[in-house]
């Protein structure tokens, strides 16, 4: 089923906050979701790169990268990495590259654009904190869902014949 969020939206509508239509599907698997781990990391992915080489069954990290299109806060190589070891899903308020490789993957990846320059690496980042963009402030552990209508998030986990 590729049309979740509208039903999620009106049989949780006093749930559910709905992000800004801002993104962008990069990934072969447009519907996700899972619990979020959040990470704030502007123009240096280091920490993405250690979430996604952890377990991630059941969980969609969330990356406030700022908005910023300077950089990619991941690539093919990091988006690989997720998908071994079973994130569903990755939202990034920020860039990815390597956009082509990005969507044969069978990985829900939402950002705002692409582009070609990689971030430093300089150990910067903040891990399991709220993080706010697209009109929407998503808390560590809050339940995301994703198809190509968009991006929700509920604090709870919301129930529907297709989850």
């Amino acid at each position: 089923m590729l049309d979740l969020l509208p039903d999620l939206c009106d049989e949780h509508a006093d749930k559910v906050k709905v992000l800004d239509p801002i993104f962008r599907d990069f990934g072969a698997s447009p519907l996700f979701w899972g619990q979020a781990v959040t990470v704030r990391c502007y123009e240096d992915n280091s920490r993405v790169r250690e979430l996604v080489a952890q377990p991630g069954t059941g969980k969609v990290l969330v990356v406030d990268g700022g908005g910023l299109l300077r950089c990619a806060l991941m690539g093919d190589m990091l988006a690989e990495k997720a998908l071994e070891n079973g994130w569903e899903g990755i939202v990034i308020h920020g860039a990815i590259r390597d956009a082509g490789t990005l969507g044969g993957l069978s990985l829900g990846i939402k950002a705002l654009a692409a582009c070609p320059v990689r971030s430093e690496k300089r150990g910067e980042g903040v891990v399991d904190v709220p993080v706010t963009f697209a009109g929407v402030t998503i808390q560590p552990g809050d339940y995301v869902y994703s198809d190509l209508n968009g991006v929700l998030i509920s604090r709870e986990p919301l129930s529907h014949p297709q989850l």
